[in-house]
């Protein structure tokens, strides 16, 4: 009987498992880990979208099947969001499909127009599933090494570029991702119409991610949206999600928005895969999107006083870290004694003798081992309480790298 199987085996070891591991043992050993592993947000979801969702859920006709492209109301909401948000007019029912969350429209989009032996274009570092999800559909991945110097758009954009002229086959799409998981990097509107443009002429699709949209600390630099870009809609496809914006990670909610084509063959294999969310919550989910927009500006201001607590405790240890101007995240390069090690071995003694749990750069592919991610997933009192460990671990270098045997 056969044990192993094809797409199975072109998945990597889930490095994460490993850290996860450890740090279940050290709690069941007693310690108190904090945990900055998982960018899983820790605030309670807004209550007239908690209210919504009891009220709904009351009237059993909500209890049956739903609609796998998502209901009506919840696209229509979608659609007023990106023209208040953007100023980008799309269509309920041609451009515009709810998924069960981001991850799950960018597989399910994957396996509808992924051929085998495809080439898919991926920064790298970046989400794991915006490779995996390809990979799994048979694709070859290239991926596009990201440094992390301010200007690095100029030298994404010319990689970009060699990549669709040298690479045989032709790619078929780019994957795009900002403001960045894991790197918090951001990009500008004429990062977006640069990249369009490429894409257009070479007749390449783009995917853009924009995760971290409503999550940035600069009222004069706000995220922008791909489909901004005048003849976006002629390539592009952009996956959001309520998860982070309204600390809905459970829920469920995202959206694949933009490209009639691809909108239409997510649509398509959805209907064969899923019934859609459950009624209440794409409800819900439609109340989050239209109601008061109060608790999005204060998720921002949680997150930015988080950040601020977080840098200012590295730089006190002696932890130079770049400060995130977006995201949840703070992508922290390894501190100079620990850097020969590796980020699998440094999160490993991070937790052992700080008690601190990160997310290894190596996860997010090969050119993030030189750093950690920090998913600000802790309250302030607990992020100065991992920065008095992260001080005395500094201090102790040279005594913890002389009895560490990997």
């Amino acid at each position: 009987m056969q044990t192993e199987f094809l797409r199975i085996k072109r998945l990597p070891p889930y490095v994460f498992a490993e850290v996860t591991r450890l740090k279940l043992a050290a709690r069941q050993d007693g310690k108190d880990i904090i945990d900055f592993g998982m960018g899983n947000p820790d605030s309670a979801s807004p209550p007239h979208v908690v209210k919504k969702l009891i009220e709904t859920i009351s009237d059993p006709k909500t209890h049956r099947y739903s609609v796998s492209r998502g209901i009506h109301g919840l696209r229509k909401a979608q659609a007023a969001y990106y023209q208040q948000r953007f100023n980008v007019s799309l269509d309920p029912d041609t451009e515009i499909v709810a998924t069960l969350g981001s991850k799950e429209g960018l597989v399910n989009l994957a396996q509808a127009i992924t051929s085998p032996g495809d080439l898919v274009m991926v920064p790298n570092p970046c989400y794991p599933i915006h490779s995996f999800g390809f990979m799994l559909a048979g694709a070859s991945i290239r991926h596009l090494p990201i440094d992390f110097e301010p200007d690095f758009t100029v030298r994404l954009i010319e990689q970009i570029k060699r990549a669709i002229k040298h690479s045989v086959p032709k790619p078929t799409l780019l994957v795009i991702s900002f403001p960045s998981n894991p790197t918090a990097q951001m990009v500008g509107l004429d990062f977006y119409e640069e990249i369009v443009n490429i894409c257009k002429y070479y007749q390449i699709y783009l995917l853009s991610d924009l995760a971290y949209a409503e999550i940035y600390f600069d009222d004069n630099a706000r995220p922008p949206s791909v489909l901004q870009v005048a003849g976006a809609k002629d390539v592009a496809i952009e996956f959001t999600t309520l998860s982070k914006t309204y600390s809905m990670p459970g829920w469920r909610v995202g959206f694949g928005v933009g490209n009639k084509v691809l909108v239409s063959a997510l649509t398509k294999i959805k209907s064969y895969v899923d019934y859609g969310g459950f009624t209440p919550v794409q409800v819900a989910a439609a109340a989050a999107l239209t109601g008061p927009q109060g608790y999005v500006d204060e998720m921002r201001a949680l997150y930015k006083d988080r950040r601020d607590v977080l840098i200012q405790g590295m730089t006190a240890a002696g932890w130079d870290v770049p400060v995130p101007q977006a995201s949840m995240f703070a992508w922290c390069p390894i501190p100079a004694p620990f850097r020969h090690l590796g980020s699998l071995e440094f999160s490993k003694l991070l937790l052992k003798h700080a008690e601190i749990a990160v997310a290894p750069g190596i996860g997010f592919g090969e050119y993030g081992d030189g750093h950690v991610r920090i998913a600000l997933v802790e309250n302030s009192q607990r992020i100065r309480q991992a920065m008095r460990n992260v001080k005395d671990f500094i201090k102790n270098a040279d005594a913890i790298l002389a009895e560490h045997h990997p």
